[in-house]
């Protein structure tokens, strides 16, 4: 049975609702540099922006315990309208304190805007989120950015309801060139 509180999202089997977005949005994080808090012990950063996100062993990337986070360097500025993430979907499981941000520039200290923040108390130390924590499933979340402009993307996590481990799978933006 699934364990059921009130900062959790109820789970769900149907597909999740496609995010909306303008024509011409695109999966801009493909293929672009990642770096993280902590050197991963399992797998490399590169796999998180490769397109692959099936429920494999070797598709997952795993980072030690406490607060990490993962950074996509999207090359320059765009107009980001979702931000969606597969945390590690091999188990059903929810990933606590996640928190999505955008940025100017790499060190996070200029123009940093929250996406999304389920740490409800505090104790990742970026502020008291309001978003619920969700159950990881195969179809990622997306997160919306409503248009924010930014060039890098960074997503925390601090462990999940099975292990205190930090796992990541995929991060894909979609976005419109800022010009």
């Amino acid at each position: 049975m699934l364990f059921r509180s009130p900062n959790i999202e109820p789970y769900s089997e149907k597909p999740r609702p496609p995010f909306m977005a303008p024509k011409g949005v695109s999966n801009v994080a493909l293929g672009k540099k990642v770096t993280s808090s902590i050197k991963p012990f399992t797998g490399e950063l590169s796999q998180l922006t490769d397109g692959k996100k099936e429920p494999d062993d070797d598709q997952v990337v795993e980072m030690r315990r406490g607060k990490q986070w993962v950074q996509v360097d999207l090359g320059e500025n765009f107009k980001i309208y979702a931000v969606v993430l597969w945390h590690d979907h091999r188990w059903l499981q929810v990933f606590h304190d996640v928190i999505v941000q955008v940025a100017d520039d790499p060190d996070f200290t200029q123009n940093v805007k929250t996406v999304y923040n389920s740490d409800v108390d505090n104790s990742a130390g970026l502020g008291i989120g309001t978003d619920k924590e969700y159950f990881e499933t195969n179809q990622g979340r997306p997160f919306d950015a409503k248009g924010i402009v930014a060039r890098y993307v960074r997503c925390y996590t601090a462990g999940s309801s099975l292990s205190a481990i930090n796992a990541c799978q995929e991060v894909e933006v979609y976005a419109l060139p800022a010009k």
